[in-house]
C-alpha cells in the first residue's frame, strides 16, 4: 500500500491545495463508531471484543488497488472487489451496534472502500491532479490481516489519532492502549 501511495505522492508532487497522507497515517476506513465523548464507559472495550470474536472467523483478504476515484475533498485508490471486505464491514457494524445500539456511520455512502493519497485544502483546478494520475496506478495488490480501532481528535489532516486495539482476523485482540 505504501509503495502505491508514494507514487501517487510523486506524481502529485509540487501540485498545490493537497494534503499527503503521512505513511503512518495510511488506512481504510471501514466505519465511524461515533464521536469519541458518544462512546462512554466500557463501550470500547465491548466494541473490542466483540470485534474480536467476530473477526476470529475472518480470513486476511486481498484486494487491488489501482483505481484512482477523485473527491471534491480527497484523492483516493478504490480497494477492489469491495465484496471481498463486506465480512470485515458487517463484523465492525456488528461490535459497533453490540457497544453502543447504534450501527455507525459509513464514511461514504454507498460504501467504497478505499485508501486515501491526499486531501483537499485548497479550491483549484482539478485538470492537473487528474492529469498527473490518470484514471489508475499500476495494480498493486494488498492484503488486509485486520482492523485498528482508533480515536480521532479533530479533522483527519490534524493527525490527532490514538490507536486503541489492534484485531486482527483469525486470531484474537492485541490491546494497544487501556480502553
Amino acid at each position: 500500500m505504501r509503495a502505491i501511495v508514494r507514487e501517487a505522492h510523486e506524481r502529485l508532487e509540487g501540485i498545490p491545495g493537497l494534503d499527503f497522507v503521512p505513511s503512518e497515517f495510511l488506512h481504510l476506513t471501514t466505519l465511524i463508531a461515533g464521536f469519541s465523548h458518544e462512546i462512554i464507559g466500557d463501550q470500547m472495550d465491548v466494541m473490542v471484543r466483540e470485534a474480536a470474536k467476530l473477526l476470529a472467523r475472518i480470513s486476511p483478504i486481498t484486494v487491488t488497488l489501482g483505481r484512482v476515484l477523485y473527491h471534491p475533498e480527497a484523492i483516493v485508490l478504490e480497494a477492489r472487489p469491495a465484496e471481498r471486505l463486506l465480512p470485515m464491514l458487517e463484523a465492525v457494524r456488528a461490535a459497533t451496534y453490540a457497544a453502543t445500539g447504534q450501527d455507525g456511520v459509513l464514511a461514504h455512502e454507498p460504501w467504497t472502500p478505499h485508501v486515501t493519497v491526499a486531501y483537499s485544502s485548497a479550491n483549484g483546478p482539478s485538470a492537473p491532479i487528474i492529469t498527473a494520475l490518470g484514471r489508475r496506478l499500476p495494480d498493486r495488490e494488498v492484503t488486509i490481516g485486520g482492523i485498528s480501532l482508533v480515536v480521532q481528535d479533530g479533522p483527519e489532516t490534524s493527525w490527532d489519532w490514538r490507536p486503541v486495539a489492534e484485531v486482527p482476523f483469525g486470531t484474537g485482540l492485541h490491546q494497544t492502549s487501556p480502553g
